[in-house]
């Protein structure tokens, strides 16, 4: 089992910057795909970014490549998100997911377990 937490949100401006981290907890990190979402108000939750473990293979969702990198260290245990070119669009709480298992995950029903989010807010 892995327990997680997200941390790194904030108000930025338009085209700003932020890096989100992801601290997860838990022996077996290495052996876990992770992957970002987010959630924006009335919205479903939706895929930004993951990675597998193993070789750390990373995909995107269209809406984020070129701005968004996932990366993770497995000697910290964390997964992290660099955004840059920040886009009001971009406005949403933002949640580290994991599980134990290697592939890139794109779907919220593909991972077992969840961080509490951390709120991202893109505005001038």
């Amino acid at each position: 089992q892995v327990q997680l937490v997200e941390s790194g949100g904030g108000l930025v401006q338009p085209g700003g910057s932020l890096r989100l981290s992801c601290a997860a907890s838990g022996r077996t990190f290495s052996s876990y795909a992770m992957g970002w979402f987010r959630q924006a108000p009335g919205k479903d939750r939706e895929f930004v970014a993951a990675i597998t473990w193993r070789w750390s293979a990373a995909i995107s969702a269209d809406s984020v490549k070129g701005r968004f990198t996932i990366s993770r260290d497995n000697a910290k245990n964390a997964v992290y998100l660099q955004m840059n070119s920040l886009k009001p669009e971009d406005t949403a709480v933002y949640y580290c997911a994991a599980k134990a298992t290697d592939g890139l995950l794109t779907t919220v029903t593909n991972y077992d377990y969840w961080g509490q989010g951390t709120q991202v807010t893109v505005s001038s």
